[in-house]
């Protein structure tokens, strides 16, 4: 998918911007005075000491500081909007499956057409994450956002998204993914009208590529296919609303101007894109399926190895080929869990009931796997090469339990029969054959 818009690439390059020339100040990050009578500001997302290789921060030079977008703030009705730990909600012990979410008839914008679905972790401990799905029919225009609580990893399932940040300007669609770090002002336009998808709430370390192990120095996602926007800035001067997120409240403060006023940046924290279409599947030639983890795209690590916080794991198109195996993913009880979405088409392991825009949640050591239709023509069909295609769903699989909320479980989109998906599986042992 492709966009008019200019973009550096390259995954955690030091990337540098300027929509004037000379804006970027040469061999120093503090000048005593900046070009163009500009403000220097430093963004970090991680501590001032984090390892160089962790290390986030990017360098601002903008019109005004961000000291005078303080504003007298006034709490905002959170509606549906929650984070972990969360009061009203429950751990499930069984399977779960919901419908899409409809876009609303009232006019709502990106902010206000959060729902939390899922939770778990802490935000104030800075870990675990929030699921939430969007549906919103209205563009900010004067209305800016930030969230002070987690990174933003965005799923649009349902129309395209232009963002406006401080950073600049990235357009995503259904097909891609964006991520927006921790503190970021934005706004939201919807080009193509009403939009829908799936927000993944980091409060973990950010997302990063995997580590590839046996796999060598290529495939997955590689490094130079996530786009980064260039530096334009907005000189507003008119009153704008700021809602900042914050420990899951809602709070919003008129300013005199737009907070998209950075001329120009340096650094390495700063949002992104990515096409899943260029992600490269790697999968068995001989015998068995591999694990999901092997279409791992993006991982927030925790202090465990190899034990994830979350990780963003897609679903592809692509070949099965193994040779006497059952495809489809296996009957299987995790100690991670799992929540599914799915962006267009068709979900080989539970086609009926899974659409584009519900999405699924198999909870810590709750079994699950295909349904009874699908192990049927799995286990009895002609092993020829077989090419899942117009096919992206995707996994947000954590090592802590996930929660589900009030509104998942009273909101009128769970499905009361997804267990009944099950029931007609056979009995098939036979103690006098092999």
């Amino acid at each position: 998918m492709s966009d008019e818009l200019e973009y550096m690439t390259g995954f955690g390059n030091e990337h540098a911007s300027e929509a004037l020339a000379g804006a970027l100040p040469v061999g120093r990050n503090s000048p005593q005075r900046a070009p163009y009578g500009l403000y220097t500001e430093v963004l970090s997302g991680t501590a001032f000491t984090a390892p160089r290789s962790t290390n986030r921060r990017t360098w601002f030079y903008r019109i005004r500081p961000s000291v005078q977008s303080i504003a007298a703030m006034r709490e905002l009705d959170s509606g549906d909007l929650r984070i972990p730990p969360t009061d009203d909600a429950i751990t499930p012990t069984m399977p779960l499956r919901w419908d899409p979410m409809p876009i609303p008839d009232a006019a709502t914008d990106f902010i206000s057409g959060w729902h939390t679905m899922v939770t778990n972790g802490s935000a104030a401990d800075q870990r675990g994450l929030a699921v939430h799905v969007y549906a919103c029919n209205d563009s900010m225009e004067a209305r800016y956002f930030q969230d002070s609580d987690g990174e933003l990893l965005i799923v649009p399932q349902q129309g395209k998204l232009y963002l406006r940040t401080e950073a600049g300007a990235l357009q995503v669609g259904p097909g891609e993914i964006c991520v927006i770090p921790r503190g970021y002002k934005l706004a939201v336009e919807l080009p193509d009208g009403p939009a829908r998808g799936y927000l993944c709430e980091n409060f973990g370390a950010p997302m990063q590529l995997p580590e590839l192990g046996p796999i060598g120095s290529n495939c997955l996602a590689n490094a130079r296919d996530f786009r980064y926007p260039v530096a334009a800035y907005e000189e507003r001067d008119e009153a704008c609303e700021l809602v900042t997120k914050i420990n899951g409240r809602l709070y919003a403060g008129e300013i005199p101007f737009s907070p998209l006023d950075v001329v120009a940046w340096h650094g390495t924290y700063t949002p992104y894109k990515y096409d899943l279409g260029r992600f490269n599947a790697i999968g068995s030639v001989s015998f068995d399926h591999p694990d999901p983890s092997i279409y791992t795209v993006l991982t927030s690590p925790s202090e465990t190895a190899g034990t994830a916080n979350v990780d963003f794991v897609v679903f592809p198109p692509r070949w099965l080929v193994a040779d006497d195996t059952f495809r489809p993913p296996w009957y299987h009880r995790n100690v991670m869990s799992e929540f599914m979405g799915l962006i267009h088409g068709v979900y080989d392991a539970r086609p009926e009931g899974f659409v584009p825009g519900g999405c699924s949640l198999h909870n810590c050591m709750v079994p699950h796997g295909p349904d009874s239709d699908a192990f049927e023509q799995a286990s009895s069909g002609e092993l020829r090469p077989q090419k899942l295609d117009e096919t992206m769903a995707f996994m947000f699989e954590s090592r802590y339990p996930y929660q589900a909320t009030a509104f998942a479980m009273g909101g009128g989109l769970l499905q009361q029969d997804y267990v009944d998906c099950w029931k007609d599986l056979r009995k098939h042992f036979d103690p006098g054959r092999i």
